[in-house]
């Protein structure tokens, strides 16, 4: 099966956002979260299966479905999920949308930890709410959250969700049950109920766990929203598909209300069958096989770094395919750097500023979700662009 992770498959010209937004053909994108490996194998065999039955109306989600979801955190992740409790929709960024549509009135104050997923912003700002900070704390190579801060924020009046990345994009940490059970409790104390966004909750690196917001306590179960999708680890961005899971009935019913006024309530016949076909044993061990891909081509990032690039330091990678890089050495700030990539060296990453004006600053971000010869292809070209 690690042929399938080394193997570069030409997607140029086959309607790729990642791909075909660059102007130039010899730009080599790296920005995109979205990987550049082909499905497993058995999710190309239920599509494939579907596709040979060669009708395509509107989709009935059935109890296979949510089956699916149940055994797979359950199994793998120690989290019992009722079935009452889950809704499905058409992707995690809507499903956000339709969360604070349900949870917070025009003018509220919304809560994120900068540098953070930048489609949290325009979600906040669409649904009339306010955008607060509660930025993250460089230590080291790594963050850590300003506790003092973060409750500082949540005591304001106007403040009722915190939109919290579990693990965090761009990053790369996985917070610890100890930092999440921190930080409900804050959220309770003030009355803030949170919307645990954790799309990349497959993907973790060596040494670290994911653990769902819900199944911390009873408490954080009570007081959240959980959102997420094989979207991510599965490569099937494409086929919109995600979950919410929400034990407040009420709240529940408010998000599906929303779910409804957004339109996002159907999905297509393929989102369904891919997530089912993700969720099994031989998408198990497809899984594991890729995070080991992807810490393998962080170790070569770090190597590389540290012995063309030390000006640029990479973060700790506890989870995601999201390398974060520090490039302040370099003199210059992220948007000259991301121009100078693309322009001089033909690299196209994320700059920093998209994930927070002031922590994004001095930042890029770099996907490392290809096969290697792609990542040294790409190393090749940072070196070319910033080495004296």
């Amino acid at each position: 099966m690690s042929g399938l992770f080394d193997n570069i498959i030409k997607r140029r010209g086959s309607g790729s956002y990642k791909w075909d937004t660059p102007k130039s053909d010899d730009v080599l994108p790296m920005w995109v979260a979205d990987m550049d490996f082909p499905v497993a194998p058995c999710i190309q065999k239920a599509l494939e299966k579907r596709v040979n039955h060669g009708v395509f109306g509107y989709t009935l989600v059935g109890e296979s479905y949510y089956n699916a979801v149940i055994n797979w955190f359950g199994m793998r992740h120690n989290w019992t999920i009722e079935r009452e409790n889950i809704l499905y929709t058409s992707g995690v960024v809507p499903a956000i949308s339709c969360c604070i549509k349900a949870m917070c009135m025009t003018g509220e104050n919304v809560l994120v930890q900068t540098p953070v997923y930048n489609c949290f912003f325009s979600s906040i700002r669409n649904q009339g709410c306010q955008i607060v900070e509660n930025e993250l704390v460089r230590e080291g190579n790594t963050y850590r959250i300003d506790f003092e801060d973060f409750e500082c924020k949540c005591a304001d009046d106007k403040t009722t969700v915190f939109l919290l990345c579990n693990p965090h994009n761009p990053a790369g940490r996985v917070w610890t049950r100890e930092e999440l059970e921190k930080m409900n409790n804050i959220c309770m104390r003030h009355g803030v109920r949170v919307i645990a966004d954790e799309i990349h909750c497959e993907l973790v690196m060596p040494g670290h766990e994911y653990t769902p917001f819900a199944s911390v306590s009873k408490e954080c179960e009570d007081n959240c929203v959980a959102l997420g999708s094989p979207s991510k680890a599965f490569n099937t961005a494409g086929l919109q598909i995600a979950n919410i899971v929400c034990s407040n009935s009420e709240l529940r019913r408010r998000i599906d209300r929303a779910i409804n006024i957004f339109e996002v309530c159907d999905v297509n016949p393929f989102g369904p069958v891919a997530l089912e076909a993700a969720y099994t044993k031989e998408g198990e061990r497809w899984l594991e096989e890729l995070n080991g891909c992807i810490w393998k081509n962080y170790q070569t990032l770090k190597i590389f770094l540290a012995d063309n690039l030390p000006q640029i330091k990479v973060m700790e990678l506890e989870g995601t395919y999201l390398a974060w890089l520090d490039i302040r050495d370099l003199g210059i700030s992220s948007a000259e750097a991301e121009e100078l990539l693309l322009e001089k060296g033909k690299l196209m990453l994320s700059c920093g500023t998209d994930y927070g004006q002031k922590a994004g600053e001095g930042y890029l971000r770099m996907n490392l979700a290809c096969p290697p010869q792609l990542l040294e292809e790409g190393l090749k070209r940072m070196k070319a662009t910033f080495a004296k």
